[in-house]
């Protein structure tokens, strides 16, 4: 059986990839999403909406979204940025 290498660089190439998962983690248990685009159901448990609600953010143009073969998509981004842009200190 051959004898494998392993060099610091290595090492380091997994810690950096070990921190990310553990990152994505973190952050999923934080009620943050990880994914780019989310469907209708995910962003009024995320926001703890009713769908009437989400529904007047959508026609006020309040919270952007794309409609795809009948399916409603809202980007993670814009989500966060709207609750930033309207954060009251």
């Amino acid at each position: 059986m051959a004898a494998e290498v392993i060099t610091t660089d290595d090492l380091r190439e997994f810690k950096l990839e070990l921190l990310e998962d553990f990152k994505k983690l973190l952050a999923e248990q934080k009620g943050i999403p990880t994914k780019k685009w989310l469907r209708s159901e995910e962003v009024k448990k995320l926001l703890n909406i009713s769908p009437g609600t989400l529904q007047n953010l959508r026609v006020n143009g309040t919270l952007p979204f794309t409609k795809m073969g009948g399916v409603l998509y809202y980007d993670s981004q814009d989500i966060h940025s709207i609750l930033e842009q309207n954060k009251i200190s």
